[in-house]
């Protein structure tokens, strides 16, 4: 295939320098909430379980987020790669690897807490969950497929790239694999 053909989205070490940071923020919250409980005047946040709870969530959460971060710093691959064929998706934690034209039905756009996503509704979803070695992802993948339809998403936030351009390139390649 020509080089012409195949475009390669680099991560932004900037972007996932800027999410590992936040992601630690939210890890010291999770433990100032399980250490030293702030005094919160709020009849649902009295209870201390619930807090020390919330703490816990947070540091599991967040510390798992963070470790994947820390993965993707030093990746050397490409965040994405778009080709005539597909799609190879190395830009997250529930990143699918190859993701052919061939498979995919709908491309659509969801939101969810000021965070888009581009979602790449397949025909085969199951395929591409049973393909993932690691449990978490393959959970990760399945939550998605019962929320949304499909395993698939791909956002923009540790590639250097916009979601306007990401969303615009993927589509318009998805569309050109058509004809």
């Amino acid at each position: 295939m020509p080089s012409e053909q195949r475009i390669e989205i680099p991560l932004s070490k900037l972007k996932l320098v800027l999410m590992l940071m936040g992601a630690l923020a939210f890890v010291a919250i999770g433990f100032w909430f399980v250490l030293a409980p702030p005094d919160i005047d709020s009849s649902f946040w009295r209870n201390p379980a619930r807090i020390a709870f919330a703490g816990y969530a947070s540091i599991i959460f967040f510390g798992l987020c963070g470790v994947v971060i820390v993965r993707k710093l030093f990746d050397r691959k490409p965040g994405l790669i778009i080709d005539s064929k597909g799609v190879i998706d190395n830009s997250s934690g529930l990143s699918a690897g190859y993701i052919l034209w061939t498979d995919v039905e709908n491309i659509s756009v969801v939101e969810i807490q000021k965070q888009r996503l581009l979602m790449l509704e397949v025909k085969n979803p199951q395929d591409y969950i049973n393909r993932q070695g690691n449990l978490l992802k393959r959970k990760g993948m399945e939550f998605n497929d019962k929320m949304f339809g499909t395993p698939l998403s791909i956002t923009a936030n540790g590639l250097k790239i916009s979601f306007e351009e990401l969303s615009a390139l993927v589509k318009q390649k998805f569309l050109e694999s058509r004809i």
